[in-house]
């Protein structure tokens, strides 16, 4: 009876102590940051420049109407406020809710609108639903697409005469007359393997491609990507969970030096008729056409052909009557060439247009005359454009993202179009850390969201040049007062010597009760591929919240950006990398954790931890097979162990083909060298992964069974890339790898 009542009092005890800490506003816990709304960010949402950039329109909730939004216009300048479109217009006959509306378009001439609701997932975003058209001057609300089925609409777009709708469904083009609701089929040869209009798999993933397909600037005619799958291999995600029997989905998915999808580019009339065919030299399935859009003209298309190395980008226009093309510019890289988002602007009514490239070594802007003659510089500095944001045609400004003190913060410069003059900074110096802007289209204001490590983000409405704030738009004030609460040790950004002149940035959290006499474990984040980059200035979001906690439960949390990470510092940094993907890295991380263990005393050789997600997953199993010496417990989510298991375009684009150097992808490959591991190992993956299959992590653990390796795995049943599907997943898998880091990497000062 007593030890009874004791192990209750025990109980009881251990219950209010956990309630006391939870309730402690400095103190973090895994419910606080995964299980309740408290630390996240509010964002902008969908916001609409009009009249210029004199006014702004966005959603708002209804004052009147319960669960309704109302489209508010406001005045850039003085702030007034209008109810441009209040939520009652958003009821469709012979219903009583409003529409969800998760986005919105105004139609060319202002008098229409076009709403995006009820949207599904397509891989990775939300880009199939339904679409609703309001005639503003009536007040009809219609929905689009006739009898099609529920959720199926994608990428619908107001013709330039705002007197038609075109859009994507199942895999064909359609245009719909809102004059009497007539719907023409553009192509009726859409299928599971003839892809009209949107992207498969890889191209999505790996091009960032999903709306394919333009209205031609008079509305006569439509320009539009075809793919055809036939030929590439399926891969099978099987869901065991779902139902008695498994159901299969199989998902044409080419892996590295296998059968790409064919594409081509196609003009069809607005009206309907014979699609003609761009005659693109070379083999449609060993190309990509990776950008494709109008040229300024109603004759013409500008296309992107990047060849099956992505070494070669070659710019084409093509004649929309004859299908003839011509190529205009050629950029060559000996390692690959990047596509830099849509930054093809035209410019002087189409004589000219807006390029970036890293051909003299930065990544910097040019104008180049229309048929490729004229190649002149705009951005003369010795220091990287990160991306182009904005042109101001009229008074001649180019408007883009750069940091050349600091690669781990981004600032928005502009410089004169004409290559003329110096590099202008137009954010402030005293806010160092990462900023955001929607500019609008006369450059004279724009939306500014600022972050930095830390500091979650605030969005303000600010007057350009001279970034004069007009007004606050998003304080994040609760968020931000609740993160100043937390208990936090001292974070610091460094850069660690590696040897050979090469210095790589890294960030630091540690405990906050930190005494530099003794000794802390490791934890590192990695990332390490030239898909991201992890030392970044910015408002981290859950991954800082989870590793200040850990912070406060006695660990120092790192991370590290070796070369070969997409960091603005010239372009050999970058690509130094290719066909050593894996490899370069890893020395590079290793050489890093040595200096840093020999640069702190404060760091505990004998505690090294690493973790990481996806190509951090990979690094992770690098790491912990390359340089057991060093790493003591890993945690690798989602790997890549093959990289012949992975896509073909971004495994090729860093690697080559396989058929011709298939031992740097052997030598690249963690699996390769799993009979290495001497340490604690945790693998994570979603059996439902249709990104980096489950297939890495089951050949991974053969080859460790193989060894006689021990190992500790957790597969989430049915789970995306993401593992965040199903209640409770992303609170599980972060406590599962905070559990697993505690047991086997002892916390705390020694």
């Amino acid at each position: 009876m007593i030890r009874r009542r004791l192990l209750l009092l025990l109980l009881l005890a251990s219950a209010s102590q956990a309630f006391a800490q939870q309730a402690e506003p400095s103190i973090l816990t895994l419910d606080r940051i995964f299980s309740s709304p408290e630390f996240v960010s509010q964002v902008l949402g969908p916001v609409r420049w009009i009249d210029g950039g004199a006014g702004y329109t966005r959603l708002e909730p209804s004052a009147t109407l319960k669960n309704g939004a109302d489209i508010v216009r406001y005045d850039s300048e003085t702030g007034r406020r209008e109810v441009l479109v209040a939520a009652e217009r958003f009821i469709p006959k012979g219903t009583s809710t409003p529409l969800a509306i998760e986005n919105y378009n105004w139609s060319p001439n202002k008098k229409l609108l076009l709403i995006f609701t009820n949207s599904q997932r397509v891989w990775r975003q939300r880009t199939r639903g339904d679409y609703w058209v309001l005639n503003l001057d009536s007040g009809n609300l219609i929905k689009l697409g006739g009898d099609a089925k529920p959720s199926t609409l994608m990428f619908a777009k107001f013709s330039p005469d705002s007197t038609r709708v075109g859009c994507v469904r199942e895999n064909n083009i359609y245009v719909e007359a809102l004059a009497d609701n007539r719907i023409t089929r553009l192509t009726d040869d859409g299928s599971r393997t003839i892809i009209n209009g949107t992207f498969d798999w890889v191209y999505e993933e790996e091009l960032d491609l999903r709306d394919g397909w333009r209205w031609s600037p008079d509305g006569n005619h439509i320009a539009y990507w075809q793919l055809d799958s036939a030929g590439v291999r399926d891969f099978n995600l099987i869901n065991n969970t779902d139902s008695l029997y498994p159901i299969i989905t199989p998902i044409p998915y080419p892996k590295a030096g296998e059968t790409n999808s064919a594409s081509r580019i196609g003009i069809v009339a607005a009206q309907g008729g014979t699609t003609k065919w761009l005659d693109v030299p070379g083999d449609p399935r060993n190309h990509y056409i990776a950008r494709m859009d109008w040229a300024e003209s109603s004759d013409e298309v500008v296309l992107q052909q990047l060849n099956r190395l992505q070494n070669t980008n070659l710019v084409m226009l093509g004649d929309i009557r004859t299908g003839g093309v011509r190529t205009i510019l050629s950029e060559h890289d000996d390692a690959w060439v990047d596509i830099h988002g849509d930054e093809i602007v035209w410019l002087n009514g189409g004589r000219r247009f807006l390029w970036v490239s890293e051909r003299d070594g930065w990544r910097h802007a040019y104008v180049v005359s229309r048929d490729g003659t004229m190649v002149k510089l705009v951005t003369p500095a010795a220091f990287d454009v990160i991306s182009v944001q904005s042109i101001d045609e009229t008074g001649g400004w180019l408007y883009y993202y750069a940091s050349p003190e600091n690669a781990t913060q981004r600032y928005l410069y502009r410089a004169a179009m004409d290559g003329s003059g110096k590099q202008e900074r137009l954010t402030p110096a005293n806010q160092p850390g990462t900023h955001s802007y929607n500019i609008a289209p006369r450059a004279g204001c724009a939306f500014h969201t600022y972050s930095a490590f830390g500091k979650p983000p605030r969005t303000e409405l600010v007057r350009l040049p001279g970034h004069a704030s007009l007004r606050s738009m998003v304080e994040n004030a609760a968020v931000i007062e609740k993160v100043s609460k937390l208990k936090r040790g001292p974070s610091e950004f460094f850069r660690v010597d590696i040897g050979g002149g090469i210095q790589l940035d890294g960030w630091m959290i540690k405990p906050p009760d930190f005494d530099p006499s003794k000794k802390y474990p490791v934890l590192f984040h990695v990332y390490g591929e030239p898909a991201g980059q992890t030392v970044l200035d910015a408002w981290g979001s859950n991954n800082y919240l989870w590793h200040v906690m850990l912070s406060q439960r006695g660990y120092i949390i790192m991370s590290v950006d070796n070369r070969g990470t997409p960091s603005p510092r010239g372009r050999a940094w970058r690509k130094i990398v290719y066909r050593q993907i894996g490899v370069l890295a890893s020395q590079e991380q290793a050489a890093a954790a040595k200096a840093i263990i020999a640069r702190w005393k404060f760091v505990d050789a004998a505690r090294i931890g690493i973790w990481g997600w996806s190509g951090g997953g990979s690094m992770t199993l690098n790491m912990m097979f390359r340089y057991p010496e060093i790493y003591k417990t890993g945690m690798s989510v989602a790997p890549v162990a093959n990289q012949r298991y992975y896509d073909t375009i971004y495994q090729e684009r860093y690697m080559g083909l396989p058929q011709q150097n298939a031992e740097d992808y052997k030598r690249g490959s963690p699996i390769t060298f799993a009979d290495k591991l001497q340490g604690n190992l945790l693998l994570v993956h979603g059996t439902g992964d249709d990104n980096v299959h489950y297939q890495n992590t089951e050949a991974l653990i053969n080859a460790l069974v193989a060894a006689n390796k021990p190992f500790t795995l957790m597969s989430y049943p049915n789970r995306t890339h993401s593992i965040s599907e199903g209640p409770n997943t992303m609170r599980h898998l972060f406590e599962l790898l905070t559990r697993y880091l505690e047991q086997n990497l002892p916390a705390g000062p020694r």
